[in-house]
């Protein structure tokens, strides 16, 4: 399994995103039973995608994540792309779906 970045401040997220061609943030919350349960799967999912860098932030330590991306619920899966966001999942996850969308466009900018 992969294993995610954590990150501890809004700066840190901008300096992800910004350092990071292809960056993946997972936003959770400390009393997310959702949030838990879902992180292992998503990091095993991501073995599939090694190009992809991986962090996570907790709302309940970085609050203002919530302001700065727009989520109104967690879990929150951000893909960027050279800075820009080009896949949101939030809450109910359906993997096999996000897998195929995530796939799709990987494999697109690989090529």
């Amino acid at each position: 399994m992969r294993t995610f970045e954590e990150l501890h401040t809004i700066d840190a997220v901008d300096s992800f995103i910004s350092s990071n061609p292809l960056s993946f943030i997972y936003i959770s919350h400390t009393d997310c039973s959702v949030c838990h349960a879902l992180l292992p799967q998503v990091e095993k999912l991501m073995e599939k995608f090694p190009e992809i860098q991986l962090a996570h932030i907790n709302s309940s330590v970085v609050e203002e994540i919530a302001e700065r991306f727009i989520v109104f619920s967690v879990p929150a899966l951000l893909l960027f792309i050279d800075g820009k966001e080009y896949l949101r999942e939030a809450r109910i996850v359906h993997m096999s779906q996000f897998e195929q969308r995530l796939q799709k466009i990987y494999e697109g900018y690989l090529s």
